[in-house]
């Protein structure tokens, strides 16, 4: 408690002798943020973000260290739970208990938020879920839905409950045509939007 108190009351004198000198109180709260920018970041970051961009040295790693880590989060889960699944299959179990495991354990995880970023997935990550689908598939001795197979019905899925909640945010974005039974695709420019969740799932339902 003293320790913080003492703390205290050392950057309220720093902060009064720099309202009350020559220096700016704006360039004190920049040199105090950027030396706690500096104690939080590891010297590596830092170091490598100035030599790039000395301007941008404070927002370059964070900007440039945001990944989409969601693919390969998945995949390792899934891959845990394959190993019960093998054991479940030495240990005799028949097949429409591997199944409903499979369904409840792994499938489950390999859709999860699937129509969020699957339309962005690259085709290595497809293949990897697919990939552990396939042997899923030889494990149990049955035919599995692939992982498009999953996506196609759950954003069809998504998009039939939010035509019918009249209630929800983005139930305007589906305008049905005068003919009445096709709706109305929404304009894109980029493959990033049309690969989106929305139009993708008006695409789904037009079919």
């Amino acid at each position: 408690m003293l320790r913080k108190d003492r703390r205290r009351k050392q950057r309220q004198k720093e902060l009064h002798e720099a309202a009350k000198g020559s220096g700016s109180l704006t360039s004190w709260i920049k040199k105090r943020v950027q030396s706690e920018i500096n104690t939080a970041l590891p010297s590596s970051i830092i170091s490598s973000s100035k030599r790039s961009n000395p301007a941008t040295a404070t927002l370059c790693p964070i900007i440039r260290d945001l990944k989409w880590e969601t693919i390969n989060s998945i995949v390792k889960k899934a891959q845990q739970m394959m190993y019960f699944l093998r054991h479940l299959r030495k240990f005799g179990l028949p097949q429409e208990l591997l199944i409903i495991f499979y369904t409840a354990a792994v499938e489950s995880i390999l859709c999860s938020s699937i129509t969020v970023w699957f339309g962005s997935a690259t085709k290595m990550d497809k293949c990897r879920l697919q990939r552990i689908i396939k042997t899923a598939g030889k494990i149990i001795g049955a035919q599995l839905p692939s992982v498009q197979e999953l996506y196609i019905s759950r954003t069809r899925k998504k998009a039939v409950n939010i035509v019918q909640d009249a209630t929800h945010p983005a139930s305007t974005l589906f305008h049905l045509l005068p003919s009445g039974r096709r709706d109305r695709s929404l304009y894109t420019k980029t493959t990033r939007h049309k690969n989106s969740f929305f139009p993708s799932a008006i695409s789904l339902l037009n079919l």
